[in-house]
């Protein structure tokens, strides 16, 4: 299992456990998530790379994981994807940039299969 595939089965472990932990909590969050998710004014593609760029400005590997399998399973090309994440570098700079390396590994990992 490669380390991105690791880093979303680490996801779904974490939600699984907060569901049991936390059960109101969970249900009010994925309310939430999947009424902002649905498309809307942007597609689900347009959204997942919106959200590769908030995840390397946030500096989050689960982050990258999840949107980039999620940005590449909406049909987002790696050049969008890269485009999206220099994006986050653009407006939050250096420390942002380290985490292209994570981007890249990441598409790399998820287009390999």
């Amino acid at each position: 299992m490669g380390t991105y595939t690791k880093k979303l089965e680490e996801i779904k472990e974490l939600v699984s456990r907060l569901q049991k932990e936390s059960p109101e909590q969970m249900e009010a969050f994925h309310k939430f998530m999947f009424a902002i998710e649905k498309p809307g004014a942007l597609d689900t593609k347009m959204k997942e790379l919106v959200n590769v760029g908030l995840a390397v400005a946030a500096q989050c590997e689960w982050c990258i994981s999840l949107h980039v399998k999620g940005a590449l399973d909406a049909g987002a090309t790696k050049e969008e994807i890269i485009d999206a994440a220099l994006q986050a570098v653009l407006m939050h700079g250096g420390p942002a940039l380290m985490y292209m390396i994570p981007v890249e590994k990441a598409i790399d990992e998820f287009t390999s299969k």
